[in-house]
């Protein structure tokens, strides 16, 4: 098969289990708990806030993209590529994956915990890997599908570090009700994994089962945002949002 199908092919499969990435990713956070464990090291609270800093900087990148976007684009969709139409405005005129981008930054900042430069460094790796043959695919769906217009936007576009030298304003408003409707689930998936992480160092290192408040805190408020959100979501219609 030539490599062209052939990474096509190979980043489909990966869109379709992409949301299984955590995982390995988790295996790796793995080894930099271990490390510190060995050196007696548990990161201090200043600087697990700063790594969640960098994290919630990558949601907002997502909140960003989803509040700006219609219905039929930028979606959690598993089963193939999808696009009803080409996104050129907003932040889509200064990066073509400003999704990866911002999960990027969510993983760099989970990386970031440990005070581990290897750590950061593999993560990273892994990432552009797994995502490389995503983005591939996608836009040679793209392509097939929007044809010239793709193609002139993709050629004054960056695939993953914005330049806005182009930009261009949205061409819908911005729904703080469509971010909610679709990111509630994000939210609480990096503010987990920041407790299971500090957690598993105070078990690892001091061999206790402890939290520091500050991250008690932000637990409690995460799942209460969580519960109410969903709550909204499943049993009204306060957070649906016309052609979003």
């Amino acid at each position: 098969m030539p490599l062209r199908e052939e990474f096509e092919e190979v980043g489909n499969w990966l869109f379709r289990w992409r949301s299984y990435l955590p995982l390995a990713l988790a295996l790796v956070l793995a080894l930099g708990v271990r490390e510190n464990r060995l050196q007696g090291f548990v990161p201090p609270l200043a600087w697990t806030l700063v790594a969640f800093a960098v994290s919630l900087v990558g949601l907002g990148v997502r909140a960003v993209t989803v509040g700006f976007t219609p219905r039929g684009t930028s979606g959690r969709n598993t089963v193939g590529q999808r696009a009803d139409e080409l996104n050129i405005s907003g932040i889509y005129s200064t990066v073509r994956h400003p999704l990866y981008l911002g999960n990027f930054l969510m993983w760099l900042g989970v990386a970031m915990y440990c005070q581990l430069w290897w750590l950061v460094a593999i993560v990273a790796l892994l990432f552009w890997l797994y995502y490389e043959r995503i983005m591939f695919a996608e836009e040679e769906y793209l392509r097939r599908k929007f044809g010239d217009a793709y193609v002139t936007w993709a050629s004054q576009t960056p695939a993953f570090w914005p330049n806005f030298r182009h930009y261009r304003p949205p061409s819908l408003p911005f729904s703080m009700r469509n971010v909610l409707k679709r990111e509630y689930s994000g939210m609480l998936g990096v503010i987990l994994v920041f407790v299971g992480l500090g957690v598993s160092e105070h078990i690892a290192v001091e061999g206790r089962l402890a939290l520091d408040p500050a991250w008690q805190w932000i637990f409690v408020v995460g799942l209460a945002l969580y519960l109410g959100l969903r709550t909204i979501k499943r049993r009204t219609s306060l957070l649906q949002v016309e052609g979003r």
